[in-house]
């Protein structure tokens, strides 16, 4: 929004290039943009909000007087709703310039009409009684033989018009698709989108006029038809399945570059166009494989030509993901979707690895898997700095919660919540936790202890259908009556205790749950309860914080146990207490609760116990109170609307813009210390592109004090992290170009202290820890990853005081950061009883990695046979971001085998025992290590690359 005000503002003073004389002949000519800007010079430099408010309440003065003159020309005219809109733009209403706008649109010439259009269009919205006005001159302008007044119709036509006014402009636009000019044939499309979008009934006719719009020769009138065919294969994909053949051909040639170099951006070819094509391209294949089958070779090449070089090229790629993922599936390329997912996800960039997790979210259903492939990115960006991260990996899980990892979930989820401030992340996550309790709640302790959280957290800005969800739960129970009885028992209990905490704080709602849990419930408790619970309602309601909504659930709760404690001195008290109270509603609670006190048999009917389920014959429809609308009817009463109604009414008159003054913003400049990833040889490495939005080298406008401020944040990320890292390492000489280059490594390299290498495996054995309670009972992969060559193996029989030593070889039938081995061994002395040791033993990948010795051309060989190869860039500081180093920790840590070494760059190889070979070309540059794998197998590239990025961050 900001941009477009930008925009707006620096347009308006091109409007006047033309001079004016300011109060006769006699008087000098004064620019007419010189008062526009001298407003904005003025208003610049004040420094309170109160000089603003009262500089353009005297400027709204003058501009009204003027406006109302009966000698004010069109051109001055045309100044004053320059000046009005700016007015406008800031936030003080000028509702005395609307009728004028619409004079200005509707008499002046084109610079004039232009200027009423622009401000029509800012000032009043599609429901504006005064938009009636303009329809006729709409309908002029459409007619007419000026190109540049029909496409300011069509402009308006296509921002605001009102909905009961399409008939009487439609056949005129339905005409302008035949235009020669492709401007007017554009506008009148957008125009139709319009309509579509607020009457769809009244443009069902014209859906012929659409394909050929589609097929039209000019590529702007095709796209803005783009639109219009998203939104009706939305609502009815089925209908359009015929068209699929046209939007794959489509998309083929803006991907093979055939349209004109203007709809290029950053070299890359129509990105807004491929995207709209993506998105229709998966509504249409959804389940449907025949359709699925005409867009699997165009989805290919989107997703070979969309390289990892720019921003845009990102959206492709998440949207080509999407994509493939929503049609029937591909086997090959949900392979190749699946390594652009973890491309995304393994970047150190924020905004790719936000799109990695989305996009993992997305086919997380389809593919479980993907997320075991990367378990311990999901770990770590559970700690993430950022939250929008942290967010969307709680998304990420919430999606794979199940009944053995939803303790684990729900705790971090919680954690979070804890944390959050914002009420739209509390509503959204409260609600999510809500809904995975009571899915996959292990017992009924949890669920009692999670739904507390819940309200204690949630407070009163949760959705109300959280607590009815759970009171109904409560109510309705399950098949098994005793597992009814111990739940409600379980939540009674848990009130009680919480209800004996001093000075304890809890949302209104959360109260509410517990009047109506211990009204209902409390009988499960022994014969002498009842007149405590009372008790600790009384002194609930005594509460000054408690609201007159949550002290009427109380005195409901009351009520109901009254009858179960008849001769309860609490109950008189109360009684008495509200009986005289200013709150009309706890007096009137206090006479029921009287008058059914006195009949403890009528209390015992209108209240039963544990009858809260019991159907009750309502009159939905209130006929016994028809006689009494229609008296007040003909009395002149208004008839009664809905609440959806009146809210629809209550919107729609309200305003467009946003009246309030925008506050103060600082501008600061964003630069990125990552780099992204590219190919490691023959792309320059100092090119790299920002994967933030925003772009580098913005100028400051505001400087903020930052004295005394401790910097912990500058290029490189967190200083005192980077810091900390690279105290730890010496400084480092230039690259060796000799055959003893790995014996001067050696000398260079220093013992890294023992304390910190404890504290990094501490950290790991944690993350492994919970991606094993996280992970359990996703795919195939999380049963069986480790293959025991003979399972079931007996061991010869040993004599006694003897020592045989017996091996047996373990195999990794799947890549993975990390298993455990267990199992037991049985074995029994003579007639004793059989005994049964138990073990269990940490595997990691890197216990199956060992060195492929091969020469230069046989790695050349091997790596063009390859097609699974992951790729990316990683920053060291200046003291580690040399060839030598990166190479001996490669060798040392991964157990690498250094094949050759050229310039600055060294190739690598290993092997997965028993025979998965994986290659590494390694590339240094400016600071930064490009990596890229390749291996037979599709997984072992990004494990790899995982390992070999967290022994560079340790280093």
């Amino acid at each position: 929004m900001s941009d477009i005000v930008e925009k707006t503002l620096t347009a308006l003073p091109g409007l006047f290039l033309q001079q004016q004389a300011a109060g006769g002949p006699g008087v000098p000519r004064v620019s007419v943009s010189s008062r526009l800007g001298s407003l904005i010079r003025s208003i610049t430099a004040l420094t309170s909000k109160h000089e603003e408010e009262k500089l353009i309440q005297q400027e709204l003065a003058s501009l009204k007087a003027t406006v109302s003159a009966p000698g004010t020309t069109l051109r001055l005219m045309k100044e004053c709703m320059v000046r009005l809109i700016y007015c406008e733009m800031l936030g003080y209403e000028s509702s005395f310039g609307y009728i004028h706008a619409i004079k200005l649109a509707q008499q002046g010439n084109l610079l004039e009409k232009r200027v009423g259009y622009l401000a029509v269009s800012l000032f009043l919205h599609e429901n504006h009684e005064l938009l009636l006005l303009l329809v006729n001159t709409v309908v002029k302008d459409l007619q007419s033989t000026n190109l540049v007044e029909v496409c300011m119709a069509l402009t308006v036509v296509s921002q605001i018009f009102p909905r009961e006014m399409i008939p009487a402009v439609l056949p005129l636009i339905e005409d302008k698709l035949q235009h020669s000019k492709e401007i007017i044939r554009r506008k009148a499309v957008q125009a139709l989108y319009k309509f579509h979008l607020i009457a769809p009934n009244q443009v069902q006719h014209i859906h012929v006029k659409f394909r050929k719009a589609l097929c039209d020769r000019d590529v702007g009138v095709m796209a803005a038809s783009l639109h219009i065919y998203l939104r009706m294969i939305k609502e009815n994909p089925s209908a359009y399945k015929d068209l699929t053949g046209s939007f794959v051909t489509i998309l083929k040639q803006v991907v093979g570059g055939k349209l004109p170099v203007d709809f290029n951006y950053h070299s890359v070819p129509a990105p807004w166009l491929q995207i709209q094509l993506l998105r229709i391209l998966g509504l249409l294949g959804k389940d449907d494989p025949r359709t699925s089958e005409l867009t699997y070779d165009v989805l290919d090449e989107s997703l070979r030509r969309a390289e990892l070089s720019h921003n845009i090229t990102y959206a492709i790629l998440f949207e080509c993901v999407h994509t493939i993922y929503t049609i029937y599936p591909k086997p090959e390329l949900l392979e190749k979707a699946a390594r652009c997912i973890g491309k995304f996800v393994l970047s150190p960039k924020i905004n790719l690895k936000y799109l990695g997790l989305k996009a993992l979210t997305y086919v997380i259903q389809q593919d479980p898997n993907l997320a075991l492939q990367h378990q311990m990115t999901i770990i770590e960006c559970l700690d993430h700095p950022d939250p929008i991260i942290k967010r969307e990996t709680l998304e990420l899980l919430y999606r794979i919660t199940n009944a053995q990892n939803v303790s684990v979930i729900v705790q971090k989820m919680l954690e979070y919540l804890q944390q959050s401030k914002e009420e739209y992340i509390i509503i959204s996550l409260v609600g999510k936790i809500a809904e995975l309790a009571e899915k996959y709640a292990p017992d009924n302790e949890w669920f009692i202890q999670t739904m507390n959280a819940v309200f204690s957290v949630g407070g009163d800005m949760m959705h109300p259908d959280i607590p009815n969800n759970f009171l109904r739960l409560l109510a309705e129970g399950f098949d098994d009556e005793n597992e009814d009885k111990q739940l409600r028992l379980h939540a009674v209990q848990s009130y009680l205790s919480l209800l004996e905490i001093e000075n304890a704080f809890y949302p209104q709602r959360f109260l509410q749950v517990m009047s109506w849990v211990l009204g209902e419930y409390s009988y499960l408790l022994d014969k002498g309860t009842p007149e405590v619970v009372i008790t600790k309602l009384h002194r609930l309601l005594m509460n000054k914080s408690i609201t007159s909504e949550t002290k009427a659930w109380i005195m409901a709760a009351v009520t109901k146990l009254t009858h179960q404690a008849p001769f309860s001195k609490t109950v008189e008290k109360l009684i008495q207490e509200f009986s005289v109270s200013l709150d009309t509603c706890m007096r009137q609670h206090a006479f029921e609760l009287k008058h059914l006190q006195e009949n403890v048999e009528l209390m015992k009917n209108l209240l039963p116990i544990d009858k809260s389920c019991e159907d009750l014959v309502v009159d939905a429809s209130l006929s016994f109170l028809d006689g009494f609308v229609a008296e007040g009817l003909d009395q002149g009463a208004a008839p009664y609307k809905p609440h959806h109604q009146r809210q629809e009414e209550k919107l729609s008159q309200g305003k467009v813009l946003n009246f309030e003054p925008y506050g103060l913003s600082f501008s600061s400049t964003m630069s990125s210390g990552c780099t992204g990833r590219q190919s490691p040889a023959g792309i320059s490495l100092s090119s790299d592109v920002s994967g933030n939005s925003a772009e580098t080298g913005q100028k400051e406008t505001n400087s903020l004090k930052l004295e005394g401020v401790k910097k912990l944040w500058g290029k490189e990320g967190y200083l005192p992290k980077k810091e900390h890292k690279a105290g730890n390492n010496p400084e480092l000489q230039p690259v060796a170009q000799d055959s003893t280059l790995v014996e001067k490594v050696d000398q260079m390299m220093t013992k890294k202290d023992q304390s910190q290498a404890f504290h990094h495996s501490e950290e790991e054995a944690e993350k492994q820890r919970l991606a094993s309670t996280l992970f359990v009972g996703l795919g195939s992969e999380s049963a069986v990853s480790l293959i025991l060559e003979h399972p079931g193996f007996c061991f010869p029989v040993i004599e006694a005081e003897s020592t045989k030593s017996i091996q047996q070889r373990v195999q990794m039938e799947k890549p993975f950061t990390e298993e455990a081995l267990s199992g037991f061994i049985k074995y029994q002395v003579e007639e004793d009883p059989q005994i049964q040791l138990e073990f269990s033993v940490t595997l990691s990948l890197l216990d199956f990695i060992r060195p492929m010795k091969i020469c230069t051309e046989d790695f050349g060989k091997l790596w063009l046979s390859f097609a699974n190869d992951v790729k990316q860039n990683v920053k060291m500081s200046d003291s580690q971001a040399n060839l030598p180093f990166a190479l001996k920790i490669l060798q040392q840590r991964l157990r690498l085998h250094i094949v050759d070494i050229i310039g600055n760059e060294g190739i690598l190889a290993c092997h997965l025992l028993p025979s998965v070979p994986c290659l590494l070309h390694l590339r240094v540059h400016e600071g930064t290590v490009a990596l890229w794998f390749r291996s037979s197998c599709s997984s072992l590239p990004d494990y790899l690359l995982y390992q070999c990025q967290k022994v560079m961050e340790e280093c």
